[in-house]
């Protein structure tokens, strides 16, 4: 856990134009006081030493840092390193944030927890530690994402989860998150919110970012160990953007390292059926916090679409649009079939199933490492965020819609 804060707590952006808080009433009240708890525990040796301990001892870090040669060759690159989120307990880098988010609820006297999920590794990380430190827990998911991650939604339950569909909007991960808040609005006595993603009003994007910035400090120990040097790439997908700025953080000063965000084009930017804010950058509030919304030209939240529940999200977070704005941080996309055709390759030439979050990162490597994007011989790494068991049948549709 990282004590690095913006200048102006809440608020990123060299003008402070990112971020904030914009909540109903109801909810202004129970987000000041997350805020104050929060920012109580961040210099409480106690509290830190219990979570490396949880981290340590039941999600397993820190994870290895594995070199892909094999992918990397069919990529045009020599030396590429996986950072490999994808075995931790639970199967995603979700359950750092969960714990660290269930810790701090167990010390505010919370008895519940209520969470929202897109892919399903957020829930089946909620329900976990609301397990492990004896909570209630009700985990909203769109209705369309409990249908393309059914096996996550039966582990939710397994664990002790109620698991409530949404049916209203698009019945995504945007809509999951409104049920979730209208919950916590309705229940801040007994209720906390464990919000997935450096989303939402402070001081969400920079708890959850402080509760994953655990993975870069891991990496930049790692690769300066394997190499001796810094790598010149660091890459990793970007839904609401956890695990991108999980592992941006620790690079942040370094100039020399370029970074790399890659979220999903689904069916191709032309076609307007994906979820690429970057591409068509529109700042707008959206689940509390200003960043940039994807919205049509009324100012209404347009509906997203990515091969990836995951990826499927009209917002980033304000971190990431105020790294954008600065120049520090690059963001592309990645379609559907260049994922899956990632996913497939990772799978046969290094023998792991990726997500495909994952494999949205995965895709940028193959597309950039072809035309020499990093120079003559590049050290890449990418943050493998989670395992793609999940996927397998989303992954298996699309084959046998191509024949495959």
């Amino acid at each position: 856990m990282t004590n690095r804060a913006p200048a102006r707590p809440g608020r990123f952006g060299s003008a402070g134009e990112f971020g904030g808080i914009y909540v109903p009433e109801t909810l202004y009240g129970p987000v000041r006081e997350l805020a104050e708890a929060y920012r109580a525990v961040r210099d409480d040796d106690a509290f830190r030493e219990e979570l490396a301990g949880e981290l340590r001892e039941f999600a397993g870090r820190p994870t290895p840092l594995q070199a892909a040669p094999r992918f990397a060759e069919a990529s045009g690159i020599r030396r590429l390193y996986l950072k490999r989120e994808d075995l931790l307990h639970t199967g995603a880098h979700k359950i750092n944030n969960a714990i660290g988010q269930a810790l701090l609820a167990r010390r505010m006297g919370k008895t519940r927890l209520v969470a929202e999920t897109g892919a399903g590794q957020h829930g089946v990380a909620t329900a976990t530690v609301a397990a492990r430190y004896g909570l209630a827990c009700v985990v909203y998911m769109g209705a369309v994402d409990m249908d393309r991650q059914r096996p996550n939604v039966e582990r939710m339950r397994l664990l002790g989860a109620d698991v409530v569909g949404v049916e209203s909007g698009s019945r995504t991960l945007k809509d999951a998150i409104n049920e979730a808040m209208r919950d916590w609005s309705a229940s801040v006595r007994t209720t906390h919110y464990l919000l997935g993603s450096v989303l939402g009003p402070h001081p969400y994007p920079t708890m959850v970012r402080d509760f994953h910035a655990v993975i870069g400090a891991e990496t930049r120990a790692q690769v300066l160990e394997r190499e001796g040097r810094l790598p010149d790439a660091v890459i990793a997908c970007v839904g609401g953007g956890s695990n991108a700025i999980g592992i941006f953080h620790a690079f942040l000063a370094d100039e020399g390292v370029a970074l790399h965000g890659v979220e999903a084009a689904g069916e191709g930017l032309s076609t307007g059926r994906h979820a690429a804010r970057f591409a068509d950058p529109a700042p707008g509030v959206l689940h509390g916090t200003r960043t940039l919304v994807l919205q049509d030209a009324g100012g209404q939240v347009r509906e997203t679409h990515s091969i990836s529940a995951g990826l499927d999200y009209p917002a980033v977070g304000p971190e990431h649009a105020a790294l954008e704005a600065s120049g520090r941080a690059r963001y592309a996309a990645a379609t559907d079939d260049e994922a899956v055709e990632a996913f497939q390759l990772l799978a046969r030439a290094e023998g792991i199933l990726p997500a495909l979050e994952s494999a949205h990162a995965l895709a940028f490597v193959r597309r950039e490492g072809a035309r020499g994007a990093w120079g003559g011989d590049p050290l890449v790494v990418v943050n493998l965020s989670g395992r793609g068991d999940k996927d397998l049948a989303v992954v298996e549709c699309w084959r046998a819609s191509r024949g495959r």
